[in-house]
């Protein structure tokens, strides 16, 4: 649905594990052995993989402003607490940081990746569309980082016509023409 390019960095694999279900659909990606191929998980590790899954879809929401009825963005840092870094110096003095656990486990890489989002200043970049029919996650590129859909020209107007259509029914009816 969304024809945003990815977000950058680790964010592109935050982004696309909250895209790996299609809300309005309720297609998942997990449900496929190329999908979960893709994010390195066994058929055992998906329940798991879906928990942390929508507990990212809140925050990416909670950037928009939007809080969701039995999720919030706080259930996200009870699963980071399972998932810690470590700072690690290469042989040429580099520090970086690195998963403490197995690094190649999801929870690790989605961890890495929301911890480099947060020190370079783009995690709350990373949204979740508003519009409850959707919620695809994308990377607002905006100057001042207020978007609330993932397409506008989708998402955005369907909320626009909607809050229109809300305001003729309450009886203020279309503003007069010059």
């Amino acid at each position: 649905m969304n024809t945003r390019p990815p977000a950058p960095g680790g964010l592109a694999l935050v982004e696309s594990l909250v895209n790996s279900l299609d809300v309005e659909t309720g297609a998942d990606l997990l449900d496929t052995v190329e999908g979960r191929a893709g994010f390195g998980l066994a058929e055992e590790e998906v329940p798991g993989a879906r928990v942390l899954r929508e507990a990212l879809r809140a925050a990416c929401l909670a950037h928009t402003g939007v809080q969701v009825r039995g999720r919030s963005a706080a259930d996200l840092d009870l699963l980071l607490a399972r998932a810690p870094l470590r700072v690690g110096v290469d042989g040429e003095g580099v520090a970086a940081l690195r998963a403490a656990g197995a690094p190649d486990a999801l929870l690790s890489r989605v961890a890495l990746a929301i911890a480099e989002a947060v020190a370079d200043g783009t995690w709350g970049r990373l949204k979740a569309c508003e519009a409850e029919d959707c919620q695809w996650a994308f990377y607002d590129r905006s100057p001042a980082g207020r978007g609330r859909w993932c397409v506008m020209s989708v998402c955005g107007a369907r909320a626009k016509m909607r809050a229109y259509r809300a305001r003729l029914t309450e009886g203020e009816g279309p503003a007069p023409r010059p």
